[in-house]
């Protein structure tokens, strides 16, 4: 398909002429005087030109009526369209059907070659996206949400029915690293919007001045700084898939604009005055219940009940032990292959302490612990005493002390970042007799923030 080029030309010496031409620099030219022939290569032949060179009106029909049957039938290639004539309503509509150009009879060599090179561009860019989409749609197909246990054959079956319907928007709930990521790629490749974007964006991580512009858009001069128009998460989007993760953590007049958008299919960007029309499948996440959230008044209930169209709680990996057996050699072998490693013997003992581990950051987790095993391994077997997962159990904090009102944290080296702040908010969390709003305020620090934390680390309080 690279340098292929159909002439469509009645014009016997002109069409000879170009295709003289193009052959000499290289191009794989045919040629079609009749609109029944260049039917043929066009849509029923292995032929795929990059480039569609086609005079307008030929002696069987007019040839924007096999353009429009092409883009129907998603066939590939650029159109640059040739006429005698200008006809405006002709012109509007090859530019309605995708025309790469539209150009006058006599049209000078040079920038033909010119208008054929950028197409040839064009159409080479467009392949790389479809092949993208489709390595995309085999990556992330629902047989990708690996496991065999019974509540994971559940969860799978659902995800493959949600991927059928061509829902508006739909709500993950599951603790932290549950694979919701994972699960929203799935439904968006798998489903009836894979041919346009999907945009990821967590919540939790852009303040909320910030999250706005991006979600949004700006105009130029909206705010200081904003120096040129800048396309919004949402506008970006357009007629593909939104994925809003921790829309917990988002600000409550944020989320009032989000509904007004997705209520009126419009969007204005700030400082615009124009309303753009917008259709976007909203994908949210949340570690945190949303109802709890509601019923606090931190998150709107119009809102959540928009979003919950469906709903799909993944569950967590404790609850799905007899998944590890097609997770962790799935997991070594991306690990593996990223490192060329060679580590291919899984004794049983491994899998028999990962079952006795509570697995509180669940499969976010123990892709941290294969990785952390197959890259520091010497030989083909899993090593056991790379996973630390006694470590994490036992000794949450090795050397860490407290010390009154005073936390003291070793430097040496013992203690991993993760696992500092694990022991601080565990410890303030116990200082506070597990009360979330005193051990933010000690913290100095939001309770979403806090609440995040907490589910992350799996800090549950004492049963009451």
């Amino acid at each position: 398909m690279a340098d292929s080029l159909l002439i469509i030309e009645d014009e016997t010496d002109l069409a000879q002429a170009l295709s003289h031409h193009f052959e000499r620099q290289g191009w794989e030219v045919q040629s079609a005087a009749t609109l029944a022939a260049a039917r043929g290569l066009v849509l029923d032949s292995a032929f795929e030109p990059a480039v569609i060179l086609a005079d307008m009106s030929l002696p069987d029909g007019n040839v924007l009526d096999l353009l429009e049957q092409a883009r129907n039938g998603a066939a590939p290639g650029e159109w640059i369209l040739l006429t005698g004539y200008g006809g405006v309503a002709d012109s509007v509509r090859a530019l309605r059907l995708g025309a790469f150009d539209f150009l006058e009879k006599p049209c000078p060599l040079d920038r033909l070659e010119i208008v054929v090179a950028g197409a040839r561009r064009s159409a080479l860019a467009q392949r790389r996206l479809r092949l993208q989409a489709s390595a995309e749609g085999r990556r992330y197909s629902p047989a990708s949400y690996l496991g065999s246990s019974a509540v994971t054959r559940r969860t799978r079956a659902l995800i493959t029915r949600l991927a059928e319907v061509p829902f508006s928007a739909l709500v993950i709930g599951g603790e932290t690293g549950t694979g919701k990521g994972l699960v929203a790629r799935i439904l968006h490749h798998a489903g009836a919007r894979a041919g346009g974007p999907m945009i990821e964006v967590n919540c939790a991580a852009l303040p909320r001045e910030l999250l706005e512009s991006e979600l949004f858009g700006h105009e130029a001069g909206a705010f200081t700084g904003a120096k040129g128009r800048h396309r919004g998460y949402l506008e970006q989007a357009h007629e593909g898939t939104l994925f809003l993760d921790e829309i917990a953590e988002m600000d409550l007049e944020l989320q009032t604009k989000l509904l007004t958008v997705i209520e009126d299919r419009q969007l204005r960007r700030l400082g615009g005055e124009r309303a753009l029309g917008v259709d976007v499948q909203i994908i949210a996440a949340s570690n945190c219940d949303l109802e709890q959230r509601v019923r606090e008044g931190a998150f709107r209930s119009d809102l959540y009940h928009r979003l919950s169209v469906f709903r799909l709680d993944l569950p967590p990996l404790r609850e799905r032990l007899d998944d590890l057996e097609e997770l962790v050699p799935a997991l070594v072998a991306e690990y593996n292959a990223r490192s060329g490693q060679r580590v291919c013997d899984i004794p049983e003992i491994v899998y028999q302490r990962m079952r006795d581990y509570p697995w509180p950051g669940n499969v976010r987790e123990l892709r941290n612990v294969v990785e952390r095993a197959v890259l520091l391994a010497r030989g083909p077997v899993f090593p056991l005493e790379w996973m630390q997962l006694d470590r994490l159990v036992e000794r949450p904090a090795s050397g860490a002390q407290r010390v009154g009102d005073r936390v003291v944290i070793p430097l040496d080296g013992s203690m991993a970042l993760a696992e500092m702040d694990r022991y601080i908010i565990r410890t303030a969390l116990e200082r506070s007799g597990h009360n979330v709003t005193a051990t933010a305020r000690a913290l100095g620090t939001t309770r979403e923030t806090l609440r995040y934390r907490i589910q992350k680390y799996g800090l549950r309080g004492p049963e009451r």
